[in-house]
């Protein structure tokens, strides 16, 4: 029998959305703080509508993927696009007619955050079947994934600080109102209803805090997984270490200041773009847990050693793009993994529990650098941080529930009786 002709509109569909949903991620990024600034004039404010946009995230991630799987991820995915679009084009028109007391505009941030996560996480769980349709194996899928994740925020980030410079704040809020509603329009069509994982269930297992607690509990009862949320829950406390403390401190201090931090930040997120897409071309053939702790081990601790020694900011810069080079490999073997184990129709709910395990710890990591930085010095922060940094992530090298991230093997196909040899019947 002739198997089916490949079918790549609905992976480009995904991939498509999510970096269009993403760009438009990054306009609110840059101008909404500009937009609070400039109308309160109060710092203190701008972070308060900060923590408005990024609590959600952990929220809406955490509990809102036993939605997802109720509703269906296609659904979900556009779905969520339409309630962001919606409620950040609120934010001007109701600044132009009559007015946007500030409360009011956390309350839009929030809403608009607390869906942003479980719409991407719908088109993560989508990849599996858009994969097999398009004939693409599924570490090719994910690292094309992750490289059109981390363009969008490479990309997107420069454009909207040059559209809020040339155009305003507001302006700019309306152009990402319509990224939402484009992205939605695109996985609407491109992306088949009748598409769904295998084993979806067409109605829902049982109350919400029943289905919650079965994606929890799934999560405990796997060892790997959870064995990869501990680590990534440790690497992010100390990442944030970096950037949300050491790397500002160090770049304004020893390195020229603004500059040097948007060049360092760049740097490090190009070469992961970079590694992505190498990753997705050569990534299924690689062995997962040699390949995932030398690039974890590569991301990881090199920076800080660097910023540590202080050398010229080119030699900085170039540390820092070899390690988003060596970081682009690490979600996408994450993300074959979690897909590989979760089943079909939980993924949305235990992914959402994974990523609000993995950034549970971030806020402690910035709080404890600034302590740490003030009482034991940058440099001995910086030293310190990056060798715990590399003694955690060798540790998968001591076995245990890391023998199982090896690549499931391919399934071999029976013949029926009297037919031609399994290469005859594949080549159609």
């Amino acid at each position: 029998m002739t198997p089916a002709p490949p079918r790549r509109t609905p992976l480009i569909g995904l991939l498509s959305g999510h970096v269009v949903s993403l760009t438009g991620n990054m306009l609110t990024l840059i101008a909404l703080p500009l937009y609070v600034l400039a109308e309160t004039g109060s710092p203190a404010a701008t972070g308060l509508a900060g923590a408005f946009a990024t609590a959600p995230v952990v929220l809406g991630g955490a509990f809102g993927g036993v939605l997802v799987d109720r509703i269906g991820y296609r659904r979900a995915s556009v779905l969520a696009d339409v309630v962001s679009g919606v409620t950040v084009a609120a934010v001007p028109a109701l600044h132009a007619t009559v007015g946007l007391p500030f409360p009011v505009l956390l309350g839009l941030v929030f809403v608009s955050g607390l869906l942003d996560t479980p719409g991407q996480t719908a088109r993560t769980a989508l990849l599996p079947e858009a994969a097999t349709a398009a004939g693409v194996p599924i570490e090719r899928a994910i690292g094309w994934f992750e490289a059109a994740e981390r363009g969008a925020r490479l990309i997107g980030a420069p454009v909207a600080g040059l559209l809020v410079s040339t155009l305003g704040a507001l302006p700019v809020l309306a152009v990402d109102a319509a990224t939402f509603a484009v992205s939605a329009l695109v996985v609407a069509m491109l992306v088949p209803a009748a598409m769904r994982p295998s084993g979806e269930p067409a109605a829902a297992s049982g109350g919400y805090w029943r289905d919650f607690l079965a994606g929890l509990r799934f999560l405990v009862r796997e060892p790997l997984l959870r064995a990869m949320v501990l680590l990534v829950l440790v690497t992010n406390l100390f990442d944030a270490t970096k950037s949300n403390v050491l790397l500002p401190v160090v770049a304004a201090r020893d390195l020229g200041g603004a500059t040097a931090f948007g060049l360092l930040v760049g740097a490090m997120g190009g070469g992961a773009l970079a590694g992505s897409l190498l990753f997705s071309a050569v990534g299924h053939r690689l062995p997962r847990r040699a390949t995932f702790v030398t690039a974890f081990a590569l991301a990881g601790a090199p920076p800080f050693w660097a910023l540590a020694a202080a050398p010229p900011l080119p030699v900085v810069a170039t540390v820092f793009a070899l390690a988003g080079l060596a970081a682009g490999a690490i979600n996408p073997l994450m993300g074959a993994v979690e897909l590989e184990r979760v089943p079909a129709h939980m993924r949305a709910r235990v992914y959402g529990v994974i990523g609000a395990g993995c950034w549970a710890a971030m806020p402690l990591g910035a709080l404890g650098a600034g302590v740490a930085a003030d009482r034991f010095g940058t440099t001995a922060t910086l030293l310190t941080v990056g060798t715990c940094y590399l003694l955690v992530v060798l540790t998968p090298l001591l076995g245990g529930p890391w023998r199982a991230m090896r690549r499931p093997p391919v399934p071999e196909q029976r013949q029926p009786e009297g037919s031609a040899t399994t290469a005859e019947t594949r080549s159609g």
